[in-house]
């Protein structure tokens, strides 16, 4: 596994609870932080470490070491401006990666103009995922990078008999196949050979922006 990272959670919630435990379940360092006893106690089974104070003091978040981890995230449940303190006070601390849970876009306006260096609705980034679930068959992944990234699963049909040499979709779609199964595999390889011959009924794993990969035919 590469390098462990540590991070830090202000706030344990659902969202920051959730989070923090994703992160453990990757291998890496979580450490929360929330006022509420309740959420301290759940926390304490699952995360490195979990502390029950104000995540909106400065001097708290200092004293727990927070400037020292590899990324902070506050999610503070419906305090805008408690966020927006929590969030001053990690930048005044030097730590190098903030990541806020906003509520609202005027939320959202303010931390940008903070220069936080990333701003999440978990409810819209959730709400988009299953939207292009729906509305895309094979759809493995929709990445929202600006303009969306879309993760793809397409059956070969037309394309059979061709090599991925032969196809050349990065100059010609935008596109890049990153993993292949053949017919009648259960599993994927990754990083293909570019003289792979494509058989039909041979699934590919896609890559690209959004209408790029839906225009494609496969």
């Amino acid at each position: 596994m590469s390098k462990k990272i540590e991070i830090g959670v202000v706030g344990l919630g659902k969202f920051g609870y959730a989070l923090a435990e994703s992160v453990k379940e990757l291998g890496h360092v979580a450490v929360g932080v929330d006022a509420d006893e309740a959420m301290v106690r759940r926390a304490q089974a699952v995360l490195d470490q979990v502390f029950q104070a104000d995540g909106t003091d400065k001097k708290v978040l200092e004293q727990l070491g927070f400037q020292n981890l590899d990324y902070v995230v506050v999610s503070i449940g419906k305090s805008m401006e408690a966020s927006i303190l929590v969030a001053m006070n990690l930048q005044e601390l030097g730590v190098k990666n903030i990541w806020v849970k906003a509520i609202s876009p005027e939320h959202e306006k303010v931390l940008k103009r903070l220069g936080v260096h990333f701003v999440v609705f978990p409810e819209q980034f959730v709400a988009r995922q299953l939207a292009h679930r729906m509305a895309v068959p094979g759809i493995l992944d929709y990445l929202p990078l600006g303009e969306g990234v879309l993760v793809q699963e397409v059956k070969v049909e037309r394309w059979a008999g061709k090599s991925l040499r032969d196809l050349n979709l990065p100059a010609t779609h935008r596109v890049q196949v990153v993993a292949v199964k053949r017919e009648g595999e259960s599993r994927f390889s990754f990083v293909p050979r570019p003289d792979q011959v494509l058989n039909e009924g041979d699934v590919l794993v896609l890559l690209g922006h959004a209408e790029d990969v839906l225009e494609l035919p496969h």
